[in-house]
């Protein structure tokens, strides 16, 4: 026998059941495929194609618009038949930290905009930003690197936009203006057509375009020669009344009238011919430094446009959509040809495989109307009356609407874009941080707060009275919107407008 309270250490063998979650290669194949972008998706089908040779394109086929109501009709079709994955469209909402180590772009500048203090933690943040690559390209100190490549004038630009201090809608009204750049650097395209497709004023397309003209190289976004001219100057503080009237006469340069041309500058010959090497200096085509691929059209996954029964319709690209198909001759053909066990694993993996991806494609598909769809119903006053009009909006509102997990929402709206007759947009776009009423019952997007803002202090010079902050944060809880003095200094410094004081000062002396 064992003395009382002794025990013993051994080894035995035990078999317990328990329920947990396996995520399958085959699914996690699945999650990455909605993240990627349609360019991503387009070089990710290619390789597939290569691997696979039962996988072939369905050329032949050239499928209408899915609009959200065929979309929800066919949903209850999708099934996928791999043992790991009874539910999979439960299974794609599976949380990004049981296959992904750091979150994906598109959450974490969604977690940044929106911290839970109910404000915005940066402003230009939560844009759609993220189109280019930015930045500099990476210099190296030695050979070629394979990868290496010149960086685009859009991409040095892009990088620029995303970095400056400006709101969300700015960056938006930046970007629209970088589209319009051409190779040398020069802005085509009407300012009065830009502020009315973004649904803005003419005066605050003007003022962003006058922190790009801050952007380099110097000169860039310039509307002609002699505006671009012009920025260098001011840069090198080489701009006076006499080098303005030569950029207003630069026919007579070309023309070599230097006569004329000193009698419109009001200069001897030695002070002209020292103009005229300024001018020499400088560099008429800015953008023209930049090579590289030329930047990258954005083609849209989802297109809006206004129906007519009224509200928007909401289609895929059809154009965006890779049309597979598997080639059940050339399955038959081969496994009746596979005598080995190797061979037969090989065509069975490969049958296995290419009907998991054409599935997979089509819920891909599925989930991205069905969140867009959801955004626009969202978001349709913006998309109506513009940008003054946008709705707080953030993950969690969407993915509890349609049945989805946050996650599978954030993947979704990273390098998504949506064509609508306001512009071409980044689905996280619409995802602004939001400000609550007086009331306590509805919210207000910061967006339109900001715009509200810069109007009251537009209105100024009209009215002849200088607002304060105080008496802006008086105004603002009066039409019901409950903000505080700090975020109303905030924004007004992100719309890059002076204190009070400030502006008091420069009315004065004109």
């Amino acid at each position: 026998m064992r003395p009382w309270g002794t025990s013993v250490i051994g080894q035995r063998l035990e078999v317990r059941q328990g329920q947990g979650l396996v995520i399958t290669p085959q699914l996690q194949q699945a999650i990455k495929l909605l993240q990627l972008s349609n360019l991503e998706l387009e070089a990710f089908i290619e390789g597939e194609l290569e691997r696979n040779p039962l996988l072939q394109r369905d050329d032949d086929a050239a499928p209408e618009p899915v609009d959200a109501a065929q979309a929800n009709e066919d949903a209850g079709e999708l099934r996928f038949d791999a043992p790991a994955a009874a539910d999979a469209e439960r299974a794609l909402d599976a949380r990004p930290d049981d296959l992904y180590g750091e979150p994906t772009p598109g959450e974490a500048a969604s977690d940044r905009a929106h911290d839970g203090s109910g404000e915005e933690a940066q402003p230009g943040l939560n844009d759609w930003s993220s189109t280019g690559k930015g930045g500099i390209a990476p210099e190296g100190d030695g050979g070629e690197r394979p990868d290496r490549r010149e960086i685009t004038l859009w991409e040095h630009l892009q990088g620029q936009a995303s970095s400056a201090a400006m709101s969300p809608t700015d960056q938006a009204i930046a970007l629209a203006l970088i589209d319009g750049v051409d190779e040398g650097g020069y802005l085509r395209g009407e300012l009065a057509e830009i502020a009315d497709r973004l649904g803005c004023d003419l005066a605050r397309v003007e003022a962003v375009l006058a922190v790009c003209h801050g952007f380099e190289p110097t000169g860039i976004m310039a509307r002609s020669v002699p505006e671009c001219l012009k920025l260098q100057l001011i840069e090198r503080n080489r701009f006076d009344p006499a080098m303005a009237a030569m950029l207003d006469n630069l026919d007579l340069l070309a023309k070599r009238d230097l006569s004329a041309l000193r009698k419109v500058c009001g200069v001897d010959a030695e002070d002209l011919s020292e103009m005229i090497a300024e001018l020499k200096g400088l560099t008429p085509r800015p953008g023209a430094g930049f090579g590289g691929d030329p930047a990258q059209t954005v083609i849209p996954d989802v297109l809006v446009r206004p129906d007519p029964a009224g509200g928007w319709r909401v289609e895929l690209n059809a154009e965006t959509l890779p049309r597979l198909l598997i080639d059940k001759r050339y399955h038959g053909v081969v496994q009746a040809g596979a005598r080995t066990e190797t061979e037969k694993a090989f065509v069975a993996d490969c049958a296995s495989q290419a009907s998991w991806l054409v599935k997979s494609l089509d819920q891909r598909a599925k989930t991205i109307l069905k969140v867009a769809s959801e955004i626009v119903r969202q978001q349709d006053a913006f998309l109506a009356f513009g940008v003054e009009f946008l709705r707080p909006l953030n993950l969690k509102t969407v993915a509890d609407a349609i049945g989805m997990h946050e996650s599978t929402v954030s993947r979704v709206t990273s390098n998504k874009y949506v064509a609508t007759p306001r512009g071409v947009f980044e689905l996280k776009f619409f995802f602004t941080a939001a400000i609550q009423s007086v009331d306590g019952q509805s919210s207000h997007s910061a967006e339109a707060v900001r715009h509200r803002i810069k109007s009251m202090i537009d209105g100024e010079s009209r009215d002849g009275d200088v607002l304060s902050d105080d008496r802006i944060v008086e105004i603002l809880n009066e039409a019901g919107i409950d903000i505080a003095r700090r975020t109303v200094a905030k924004y007004r410094e992100a719309l890059r407008i002076p204190s009070s004081v400030e502006r008091k000062r420069m009315l004065r002396t004109g």
